[in-house]
């Protein structure tokens, strides 16, 4: 079999890189798409240091949030490393407001990276899944899209939004061996959590039965049970990866 080809939107950010990183550790070749506004160097950096912890990825330049960018990006990836097999939709930002002060632009930022983002890329790569019939697409949800949370209705609806973008997907594509699940984490130490304040985040720990915050490996070694081409029956499923603090059937 030839070494199957993975694209990580968003994946030079803190969940990205361990999903790069576990699954170049598993033989994947691995492409890292970023925005960062434009900070080549920054990425450049980024890929640097993790070829000198035995890390092969590369890089695929583009913004998500636009069609046009996303369909650049993607041909930069399969001309880097071949056709897409594997995608996961990691990339998401955040633009926390109660709703009665929430802006139309804070709104449609978060819309357009965290949701719309899954069907420019997504769009890019699926004929190519369906007439290789083998593919694996993941999108990366949120434990606030299955409970809500105070301050991200943009964020709550998009996540949300991801899982039925799932579902409705991967009842199109199943006979074509391509499976399409969702990962909703639940907090994970990465930069996002940064500005909670100490108080807030020890009420957070408080209320996740493991009693800790979970790491992107956590998220990573998931990502590889799911996209492993042997996991062919599990598709349209939500996998939560939260310690606990978010049961539901």
């Amino acid at each position: 079999m030839k070494q199957q080809v993975v694209l990580v939107t968003g994946g030079t950010g803190g969940m990205g890189t361990a999903i790069c990183q576990t699954l170049a550790k598993q033989g994947y070749l691995v492409v890292a798409n970023y925005h960062k506004n434009g900070d080549h160097d920054a990425a450049q950096q980024w890929q640097a240091e993790q070829s000198q912890k035995g890390y092969q990825i590369a890089l695929a330049h583009g913004d998500v949030s636009q069609l046009e960018s996303t369909q650049k990006m993607v041909n930069t990836a399969e001309q880097l490393a071949g056709p897409i097999d594997i995608l996961i939709n990691n990339a998401g930002i955040t633009r926390d407001v109660t709703f009665r002060k929430m802006s139309p632009q804070q709104w449609n930022e978060v819309i357009d990276t965290n949701l719309n983002s899954a069907f420019n890329t997504t769009s890019c790569v699926i004929n190519g899944m369906c007439e290789r019939e083998f593919g694996r697409i993941i999108n990366i949800s949120s434990i606030n899209g299955q409970k809500g949370q105070c301050g991200q209705t943009n964020y709550s609806a998009a996540k949300a939004g991801l899982h039925g973008f799932t579902m409705a997907l991967a009842q199109e594509v199943a006979k074509k061996g391509v499976t399409v699940n969702t990962i909703s984490p639940g907090y994970i130490a990465t930069a996002m959590l940064a500005h909670i304040p100490d108080n807030v985040m020890e009420n957070i720990i408080a209320n996740i039965p493991v009693g800790r915050l979970g790491k992107p490996q956590d998220v990573a070694r998931t990502v590889a049970f799911l996209v492993h081409p042997d996991n062919e029956f599990i598709t349209g499923a939500n996998i939560p990866v939260n310690g606990g603090q978010y049961m539901s059937f």
